[in-house]
C-alpha cells in the first residue's frame, strides 16, 4: 500500500474506503483526472475490497472463478484534480445468479463533495470462460457486502 493509501474494513463501513492521490500522468492537460482513469480506480478500490474480505483475486482464479467486467458505468459530478487526495467507496450491491454488481462513490478528502458515482457488473465464468453459478464460498466470503 503506498503512504497516500488507506483501507478501511466492510465490517466498519458496510464496504470499503480506500483513498488514492491523483498523480500528474492520469491528468489532462486541463490537470483535470481524466474520464478513462475513473474506471482504474475503481479497479484498484474493488481489489482492496477483494483484499479486506481475506482472500486475494489471484485465489478467487486458483479456486477457478474468474470475474470479468461485463458493464461499466461512471457518472461524473465534479472534476478531481492533480494531487487531491480522494476518497473510494466500494460495495457489493447485487448478487445475480452468475454476476455481482459492484457500486463506487468518490469524494474529495473532506468526503463533502462528490466526484463520481458508479459501478461495474461482473459475471461468473470459469476457466473457458462459460458462466457458472456465483459459488455459495464467493457469497460467504463476500457476504459483508451487502450495503
Amino acid at each position: 500500500m503506498q503512504d497516500d493509501q488507506l483501507t478501511t474494513s466492510c465490517a466498519e463501513t458496510g464496504g470499503v474506503w480506500h483513498t488514492h492521490r491523483v498523480s500528474y500522468g492520469e491528468t489532462d492537460a486541463m490537470s483535470v483526472l481524466y474520464y478513462a482513469e475513473y474506471l482504474h480506480i475503481f479497479e484498484r478500490a474493488r481489489s482492496s475490497f477483494i483484499r479486506m474480505q481475506g482472500i486475494s483475486y489471484n485465489l478467487v482464479e486458483e479456486r477457478g472463478i474468474y470475474l470479468p467486467v461485463r458493464e461499466a458505468y461512471c457518472r461524473y459530478r465534479s472534476p478531481a484534480r492533480y494531487d487531491d487526495l480522494i476518497w473510494i467507496h466500494a460495495w457489493i450491491s447485487a448478487w445475480g445468479r452468475a454476476s455481482m454488481t459492484f457500486s463506487y462513490e468518490i469524494f474529495s478528502e473532506d468526503k463533502k463533495n462528490q466526484i463520481a458515482t458508479g459501478m461495474t457488473q461482473h459475471a461468473c465464468v470459469n476457466k473457458t470462460g462459460s458462466p457458472v453459478a456465483a459459488p455459495a464460498w464467493l457469497k460467504e466470503t463476500f457476504g459483508c457486502a451487502a450495503k
